[in-house]
């Protein structure tokens, strides 16, 4: 059996050899976003299938699924448990599109191929600051949204997975009592906002999106048993938005730069009482070379919104910048972080 000091010995990968991984990692990217596509993880949710059967089941060609099957294998994204028959591993469970916690549309969202051919023209971002998705889209990645109904449904329901990830996390960490109304700003399909609802009885909300966003979002609201709390807006967040005690934006003010971020905020400044709250839910990027979530994330606002990933100094600017002062910055059990502003 090898000891922990003889793996301890073994010589750490050539650069060469982390290079090409990295450069790979695309393939391994969309190989994700088929097995989600067709809907393998739901297929062995009753146990172990061929490649063959899964093909068949899915319409697809089988030998070249099995190749595509072995790949995610080798990343612990199923498991080859016999001769080209796979079964779902904890990772591809999450890949099914009846358990909480789907990472499915996100799945599906990262390898549209759309998505993959905007992230190819990374260098055009590169040379001039400038979005990808003029060039490899014709118009900006919003009016593209509302554009292409069905790439928009599969964006939003990738964000609505992503809050179910991180909403429980979020309500854990604040204390959203004292609060009459909260205003979720650009709150998508209303998940996060429903979750905070359903922990704090005595709170009433608004979900405030642009129009055809927000006509998803009654569903999530008679589910999670909080419609008779909710009222619902939509408006340009640039120029107003609802009266109410306090405000939340998830993932909001990183689609956008310094001024199009400072104006948003300058918006709900407005709005906002005297004593108030503006609850910003972000990622914050720490400095140094330390690994996180973030800093990759941030190559997506760079080639697709022209938004930004933001360090806790760089938020802090923006808060002054609008009339606000960060007050606080709470931490999560998540990867995202709520920050706290006040008027100034």
């Amino acid at each position: 059996m090898e000891t922990n000091a003889q793996k301890s010995e073994q010589p750490e990968p050539p650069p060469q050899a982390v290079l090409l991984g990295i450069g790979m990692g695309a393939m391994l990217s969309q190989a994700l976003g088929v097995a989600a596509e067709l809907g393998i993880a739901d297929e062995l949710s009753s146990g172990p299938k061929t490649s063959a059967e899964l093909a068949k089941a899915v319409g697809a060609h089988g030998p070249s699924l099995y190749r595509i099957l072995r790949s995610l294998a080798s990343a612990g994204v199923f498991a080859e448990t016999g001769e080209r028959t796979f079964a779902n591993t904890p990772m591809s469970e999450m890949l099914r599109s009846d358990v909480p916690g789907s990472m499915r549309s996100g799945a599906r969202f990262m390898a549209r191929p759309w998505h993959f051919a905007a992230w190819g023209n990374m260098l055009h971002s590169a040379k001039t600051g400038e979005t990808t998705c003029p060039t490899t889209l014709g118009t900006e990645i919003f009016e593209f949204f509302a554009a292409n109904p069905e790439e928009s449904e599969i964006f939003n329901d990738a964000m609505s997975a992503m809050s179910a990830m991180s909403a429980p996390a979020i309500v854990e960490a604040y204390d959203f009592s004292g609060i009459e109304t909260l205003a979720d700003i650009a709150g998508g399909h209303g998940l996060l906002l429903s979750q905070i609802l359903k922990a704090n009885p005595e709170l009433k909300g608004i979900l405030f999106d642009l129009e055809h966003v927000i006509a998803g979002a009654g569903e999530t609201f008679q589910r999670e048993g909080v419609a008779d709390r909710v009222t619902t807006a939509t408006g340009d967040f640039f120029k107003e938005v609802p009266n109410a005690d306090a405000y939340i934006m998830k993932h909001i003010i990183h689609d956008w730069d310094d001024d199009r971020a400072v104006q948003i905020m300058k918006t709900i400044h407005q709005a906002m009482a005297d004593d108030g709250r503006l609850l910003v839910v972000e990622m914050v990027v720490p400095e140094g070379n330390e690994p996180h979530p973030s800093k990759v994330l941030d190559l997506e606002m760079l080639t697709l919104p022209g938004g930004v990933e933001r360090t806790e100094r760089e938020f802090r600017n923006l808060f002054e910048r609008a009339g606000f002062r960060l007050n606080r910055v709470v931490p999560t059990k998540s990867t995202f972080s709520i920050l706290e502003g006040v008027k100034a």
